[in-house]
């Protein structure tokens, strides 16, 4: 896994973006093929990485890849049903199923990652080389409470990786060994990088670090399920 700092509140970025493009020489930089899911009136948002190769997708939306249990853990939480957003015996699930029910809800779904270099051509994070971090600047003023004032309270990371880079976004990092451990939170006082944002507060948000739903990630689906159930009633979703 490639580390780099994400802050931008000096050149340092431009800088390592020439870094890392220049160490990949030929290799491809992808960008997020899926816009964010932003409900103007979302409370919380999903943040997770970067999704698998296309030839992985069941459909075209977040958490593509059928053998990913983002979608299972939804239904079960919500509905009391792993297969409420599944198309019936397919494998896949319903896009726009999964759409209606996140505005309905006030749940934003956005990338922590916009372009990145898959090292070994799978969406694993260790081997994924973050080239352009999210920029949270124009993604949070897309769900306000007034016109630009963002409404979004809490943040939610879906995997390490997702972490790290968030927290990279801060005026001051912390160290790797304050991070949140999984079904941990901490306070996550970002500053606006753009002058034009920097009279809004978004200094009382709350970053929460909850499982990975990949099923590399050594976990059983029902402690998923009850992680994330837990995290829902504890913001008031539940």
């Amino acid at each position: 896994m490639t580390t780099q700092p994400y802050h931008t509140h000096n050149n340092t970025h431009k800088t390592d973006n020439s870094l890392i493009l220049s160490e990949a020489q030929a290799t491809e930089v992808e960008t997020h093929p899926f816009a964010p899911v932003l409900p103007s009136n979302a409370t919380v948002m999903m943040m997770g990485t970067f999704p698998p190769t296309a030839d992985k997708w069941a459909m075209p939306f977040h958490y593509p890849n059928f053998y990913n249990d983002m979608w299972r853990i939804y239904g079960s939480v919500f509905f009391d049903d792993v297969d409420y957003f599944r198309v019936g015996k397919e494998k896949r699930f319903d896009p726009e199923r999964i759409r209606a029910f996140m505005f309905e809800r006030g749940i934003a779904s956005c990338p922590t990652v916009k372009q990145a270099i898959r090292k070994t051509g799978n969406a694993s994070d260790k081997n994924l080389t973050v080239v352009t971090p999210v920029d949270l600047d124009s993604i949070l003023p897309k769900v306000p409470k007034v016109p630009k004032v963002p409404k979004v309270e809490t943040l939610f990371t879906t995997g390490g990786k997702a972490t790290e880079v968030l927290l990279g976004l801060l005026a001051e990092p912390p160290a790797k060994s304050k991070y949140p451990k999984t079904n941990q939170s901490m306070d996550y006082p970002y500053q606006w990088q753009s002058n034009q944002s920097q009279k809004a507060d978004v200094n009382d948000l709350t970053l929460y670090r909850l499982p990975s739903t990949s099923r590399a990630y050594p976990l059983a689906i029902d402690k998923k399920i009850a992680a994330y159930k837990d995290f829902f009633k504890k913001i008031g979703k539940l």
